[in-house]
This record gives structure tokens, C-alpha cells and sequence, in this order.
């Protein structure tokens, strides 16, 4: 696998951070309206972490994500379409809509699902390393976890694990900065997460998660050293959470002098930028126009798809009778 990324793979990787971002900036809308149930988690700012990555991997590679998993799930294929129904509720929805935003999953993309629980992506990973591992096939797991996640217990037990049997899992820790409102260097006595590798021998490394190619080379590279069988790595992309921890979040604890150097290097201006030199500053914005017509169509027929189907069963007459 080379490890930079071909232009037609950028220009794919812009077009899904564009889908992306207009499907953060739409629920956001919607939220406002009251027409979303339950908070959303929303990776504006973080899109090049999750596309990148995704992009660098082959199709049947695993990957495990995170409650902030909407670029993940796009990243690995899955159709805006279906990923707009299953948070609308839908019956069309890749869940039926019983599942939400935070649990998605489709087993033919590799997307084995986004993850509620603060972590728990972390070992999901690691075990589907181990069994490829065991059954000797040519798959890589990657696991996408937040600097909250890396002090869990979880996430040092699963990359002790790994280090001790070479698996073939990346573990892609998404630093933006923040866990729920507590800023990373409160939660840590450490500022780079990455040099944490080396008490578990793997190889450690910090990117800037804002720039596809840096995500993309370091990811790629971690899989073909998997594939050698020599493996696990540690890869902290640093990026920012420019919105809040949710939808619920009534924000306050983010200064906007934080925030502006972080929104000056926005993923999808620099991959843009980029992009417009070997392309056309014209051509860039048609991949985006058609990202954002894709979802305005995604959304407007999420809303005419139909709800789940509920049935009620009676309970049986020996229950009935208690």
C-alpha cells in the first residue's frame, strides 16, 4: 500500500468531509427546531481524523468508533442516506432506527459500530485484531477513541494486550482536546497521550489531525506494519471539538480565543486549499456542491421514510394471572 493519498482519493476524502460536515451543520439546524430526539454528539472540526483514516484502510479492514462517530461511519463507506434515517428514527435507517447515532453499524462496510460507552470501542477493536489474528486473515482493526477514553482502564488493559500479542489493531486516539467540558491537560499529567506506546512496545506517534495527508500517511503506514505481523501502533491525531459536547451543551467553558486559530485551520479549508492547486478552485466546489445536495436529499427523504413497526403482545394468560 503507498502511503500518501492518489488526487482521486482526495478529491473522494474532500467529498466525505463535506458530507460530513453538512450533515453536523443540518442536525445542529434541526436540533434547534426541536425536530431531533435526544442530544447529538457532532465532529465539526474533526472530520479529517475520521475520513483520512478510514480512506487508508482496505475494505475489509475493521474499525470501531465512537459516540462522535458520524465522519467515521462516512469515512468507512456507509450511505448518508441510511446513516440520515437511523438518527431520524427510521425504519430505513442501516438500525431499522432503533440504534440512533451513537450505534450505528453496517458488518458489510467493516463499520462494526459507533459506541455509548466512553472506551468500549477500545477492546471491540483489540478482539477483532485477535481474531483475525487466530484465523490468519489479511485484516486490520482500527479503534477511534477520544483523549477522555485514553484514561480509561479499558484502554490500557486492551494495548497491554495487544503488545504482548503482536495484533494487528491501530489504535487511533482523536485528541480534540476536551472530554465532555474538561480540557485534556485536566485529565492527564501527560500533553502527549502517544508517548504512552512505549510501556505497551508499540511505536507512538502525534499528527496534526487536521491535515489529510498526515492522517492518511500515519494510518497507512500503521497497517502495513500490522499486516507484517508486527503489530499494534498508537497514532494521537491532534485536532479541536469546535462545537459543544452535544446538543445539550450549554457551552461557556470554551474561550473563542481557543477556538479561532483551531477555525482558521478548519480540515476542509486546508484540504480545499490543497486540493484546488492540483485540480481548480472550480472543481472543489463542485465536489462540495454535490456533497451538500446529497444530504439536503438524504434528509428530505429520511422524513418521508416510514417509522418502525411496534407491535404489543399480550402476555401470556399464566403471567396475566399473577
Amino acid at each position: 500500500m503507498k502511503n500518501s493519498p492518489s488526487i482521486e482519493e482526495q478529491k473522494e476524502i474532500h467529498h466525505k468531509m463535506m458530507l460530513t460536515r453538512r450533515l453536523e451543520e443540518t442536525l445542529g439546524d434541526l436540533a434547534k427546531e426541536g425536530k431531533t430526539r435526544g442530544p447529538l454528539h457532532r465532529c465539526d472540526g474533526q472530520e479529517a481524523v475520521g475520513v483520512a483514516a478510514c480512506a487508508a484502510l482496505m475494505a475489509e479492514d475493521y474499525v470501531c468508533t465512537t459516540h462522535r462517530g458520524h465522519h467515521v461511519y462516512i469515512g468507512k463507506g456507509m450511505e448518508p442516506r441510511r446513516i440520515v434515517a437511523e438518527i431520524m428514527g427510521k425504519a430505513t435507517g442501516y438500525c431499522g432506527g432503533r440504534g440512533g447515532h451513537m450505534l450505528l453499524g453496517d458488518a458489510s462496510t467493516g463499520m462494526l459500530g459507533g459506541n455509548a460507552i466512553v472506551g468500549a470501542g477500545i477492546p471491540a477493536a483489540t478482539g477483532m485484531a485477535l481474531s483475525a489474528q487466530v484465523l490468519k486473515e489479511d485484516r486490520v482493526a482500527m479503534a477511534v477513541f477520544g483523549d477522555g477514553a485514553a484514561q480509561t482502564g479499558i484502554c490500557h488493559e486492551a494495548m497491554n494486550m495487544a503488545g504482548l500479542w503482536k495484533l494487528p489493531v491501530i489504535f487511533l486516539l482523536e485528541n480534540n482536546q476536551y472530554g465532555l467540558t474538561v480540557r485534556q491537560n485536566r485529565q492527564s499529567p501527560v500533553t502527549d497521550l502517544h508517548i504512552r506506546a512505549e510501556g505497551y512496545g508499540m511505536p507512538g506517534l502525534a499528527i496534526d489531525g487536521n491535515d489529510v495527508t498526515a492522517v492518511y500517511q500515519a494510518v497507512a503506514t500503521a497497517a502495513e506494519r500490522a499486516r507484517r505481523g508486527e503489530g499494534p501502533t498508537l497514532v494521537e491525531a491532534k485536532t479541536y471539538r469546535v462545537e459543544g459536547f452535544s446538543t445539550s451543551d450549554q457551552g461557556g467553558y470554551q474561550d473563542e480565543a481557543e477556538i479561532a486559530p483551531w477555525r482558521a485551520r478548519d480540515p476542509l479549508k486546508l484540504s480545499g486549499a490543497t486540493l484546488a492547486e492540483a485540480i481548480g478552485a472550480d472543481a472543489v466546489a463542485a465536489i462540495e456542491a454535490e456533497a451538500r445536495d446529497e444530504i439536503a436529499a438524504a434528509f428530505e427523504q429520511a422524513f418521508a421514510d416510514p417509522l418502525p413497526a411496534y407491535s404489543y403482545h399480550q402476555p401470556s394468560s399464566a403471567y396475566a394471572e399473577v
